[in-house]
C-alpha cells in the first residue's frame, strides 16, 4: 500500500463504518429467532433507499423518521406485528455497538494529530448518542440534518471540510459503504473504503485511494506506523 500524504483530517461515514447497524437486531435475536438476519437487511435496505428517494424527490425528514419507517417496512414484509419488539429495536439503535477496532483507532489517529469526524446521514440525537455510548473522543460530529439533505448530495461532504475547517483534498475519508465511498472520491476527498463485507467494487464515477478490510489498516497506510 502506498502511503496517504498530506492529510489533515479523518472522516469516518458512521452506520457501517464506525457502528454495527446489524446491532439492533442482533441483539434481539431471542425475539426475532432465524428472521433477525433477514430484518436487520431489509430495514437497513429500505433505510438507504428512503434517503434516496426523498432527496430526488425533496421530501426531506431526519434520519429517525427515516430509520422508524424502514423498520416498519422491514417487520410488515417478515409479518410482524410487535409494538413492544419495535421500541425495543429502535432503542438498542441508540446504543449500537461499535466494530471492535475502532476506538483503538481513532484514539492512534488522534494521538498522531489528526482531526477526527463523522460524517453522517443519522440524525444529531442518534450519532450523540451511539458516540457516547461508545465512549469515542471525535472533533466534530457533522449531520446532513444540518443541510436538510442526504449523501451522496455534493454539499454533504463541503460540509465536513467547513466543520473542521480543512481543504477537500487533505480529508481522509472512509466508508463502508461503497455507493458513499465513491461519491466522497468524485467529490474530491482522499477516500479508502472499508470493505468489510467483501463487495464487488461500484461502477460510478471517482477513484479510490485503497480499500481495506477494516480501519486497523489505516494508520499504517496514512504513514504512522
Amino acid at each position: 500500500m502506498a502511503a496517504i500524504d498530506n492529510i489533515d483530517a479523518c472522516v469516518f461515514d458512521a452506520y457501517g463504518t464506525l457502528f454495527d447497524v446489524a446491532a439492533a437486531a442482533s441483539h434481539c435475536q431471542e425475539d426475532l429467532g432465524d428472521q433477525w438476519a433477514p430484518l436487520a437487511q431489509i430495514w437497513r435496505d429500505k433505510q438507504l433507499q428512503y434517503t434516496w428517494l426523498r432527496s430526488l424527490m425533496d421530501e426531506y425528514v431526519p434520519f429517525w423518521q427515516i430509520t422508524q419507517n424502514a423498520l416498519d417496512y422491514a417487520m410488515a414484509s417478515l409479518k410482524i406485528e410487535d409494538d413492544v419488539l419495535r421500541q425495543k429495536l429502535l432503542d438498542v439503535y441508540f446504543r449500537l455497538d461499535v466494530y471492535p477496532e475502532v476506538p483503538g483507532v481513532l484514539q492512534k489517529l488522534k494521538a498522531g494529530g489528526k482531526k477526527v469526524a463523522t460524517l453522517s446521514n443519522g440524525s444529531p440525537d442518534m450519532l450523540n448518542s451511539a458516540v457516547n455510548n461508545a465512549g469515542l473522543e471525535l472533533d466534530a460530529v457533522s449531520s446532513v440534518d444540518k443541510i436538510g439533505i442526504y449523501k451522496p448530495d455534493g454539499r454533504i461532504y463541503q460540509m465536513a471540510c467547513d466543520d473542521l475547517n480543512v481543504t477537500k483534498e487533505r480529508v481522509c475519508f472512509m466508508s463502508s459503504n461503497a455507493w458513499d465511498a465513491w461519491a466522497a472520491a468524485n467529490f474530491g476527498f482522499q477516500v479508502v473504503w472499508v470493505n468489510r463485507f467483501n463487495q464487488p467494487p461500484e461502477r460510478l464515477p471517482g477513484t479510490l485511494r485503497e480499500t481495506i478490510q477494516d480501519l486497523n489498516a489505516l494508520p499504517v497506510l496514512l504513514g504512522m506506523d
